[in-house]
């Protein structure tokens, strides 16, 4: 067979790029053609989400009065409504921060626009630290301190962040959130992942009434510094016995976390469905937020009733518990943390079932 001419093979392999080309264009059209459909499809909420967004009297109009702030101040503050596009990012910002893994979701990689992409292990969600769906709350509605509620982190609008030592706007406030704190994964900031939690962050501002260059006790963590304690030193043994008697009926001996029936009750503070050690949320990272997260809102139904101390010492504790390494440790820690997430919990087990035969040991899990 006569060998093709120069200038065919040429033509060949052009036609064969631009037949490529054409087929990446015609895949990214389906692409985009399907998450318009998802977006304009009714949104099945959680039941959390449900009973929220109809306590705050979420729906299409041309303006927006909020029950709750019409309840607590008398006023009937008017704003600008929202559309029927508007009312289902919200409710789908809300479905993802109740539900980010999508157990409680029919088809889980179209209604929460296939998060887990971002995120390492099964535990990760964003409610949580953002606990509340995102606006804790005390029995008499009255938001919790330093609750890191999402509404009050919408209306710090741009934040200089001491870590990065750059203004940070809410959209990449959130991608701090699956890099350390759900151990994964920056989505592109144009995401509708990013787009449908901002949409729920900034409608919750206008719910609760919150105003731009304002401060509120909720925003953010209520950080607890060594100043604020008897000064008795951070302490692994008292931390430890804390995190038995006080934290491991919900997330386990171990901390690994709860699982029943595959859903996650409470998820681990160890382990690899943890946050990992780049967190802010890793004590031997920051030294006050954990401590001011665990004061403020934990143990459940007992909010408040451990010292600055007792917290500070269950952070370190916790802190000190096998978990992925972050994007700053470098390989050999990275390995030295599998290590220990794999031997570690059952080794512990093995021993406690020596020291006490009698008794079934869990797991946490």
């Amino acid at each position: 067979m006569k060998p093709l001419a120069p200038a065919w093979r040429k033509a060949v392999r052009l036609a064969l790029l631009v037949g490529v080309l054409l087929a990446l264009y015609a895949l990214a059209l389906a692409k985009h053609d399907e998450r318009e459909r998802i977006r304009e499809q009714p949104v099945t909420l959680t039941p959390g989400c449900s009973d929220k967004l109809a306590r705050y009297g979420l729906a299409a109009g041309a303006t927006y009065v909020s029950p709750y702030a019409l309840a607590r101040t008398g006023q009937a503050i008017v704003r600008q409504g929202y559309s029927e596009e508007d009312v289902r990012a919200i409710q789908r910002g809300c479905n993802i921060i109740d539900d980010l893994q999508g157990q409680l979701a029919a088809d889980p990689a179209r209604e929460r626009w296939n998060a887990t992409r971002f995120v390492r292990g099964t535990h990760t969600s964003c409610d949580h630290c953002h606990q509340g769906i995102g606006d804790k709350q005390t029995a008499a509605g009255v938001p919790q301190t330093g609750s890191l509620s999402l509404a009050g982190s919408w209306v710090m609008a741009d934040m200089y962040d001491q870590f990065t030592g750059i203004l940070l706007p809410y959209e990449l406030r959130q991608m701090q959130c699956y890099i350390n704190s759900s151990n994964g994964f920056k989505p592109n900031i144009a995401d509708d992942l990013i787009r449908d939690v901002t949409a729920y962050g900034r409608f919750l501002a206008a719910a609760l009434d919150l105003r731009f260059g304002n401060r509120y006790p909720e925003q953010g963590i209520d950080e607890i510094t060594a100043s604020q304690t008897d000064k008795r030193g951070d302490d692994y043994v008292r931390g430890g016995a804390l995190f038995r008697e006080k934290c491991a009926r919900c997330h386990g001996p171990q901390g690994l976390g709860t699982v029943v029936d595959g859903k996650v009750l409470f998820p681990a503070v160890a382990g690899p469905n943890a946050f990992n050690l780049q967190s802010r949320n890793n004590f031997s990272f920051v030294s006050t937020i954990l401590p001011g997260f665990i004061c403020r809102n934990m143990p459940l139904g007992e909010e408040g009733s451990l010292s600055n101390q007792d917290c500070r010492d269950i952070a370190f504790y916790v802190s000190n518990l096998p978990r992925p390494a972050g994007d700053k440790q470098g390989p050999l820690a990275a390995l030295w943390q599998q290590l220990m997430m794999r031997v570690m919990p059952p080794l512990i087990r093995t021993i406690e079932s020596w020291q006490r035969p009698g008794e079934a040991v869990g797991n946490g899990a």
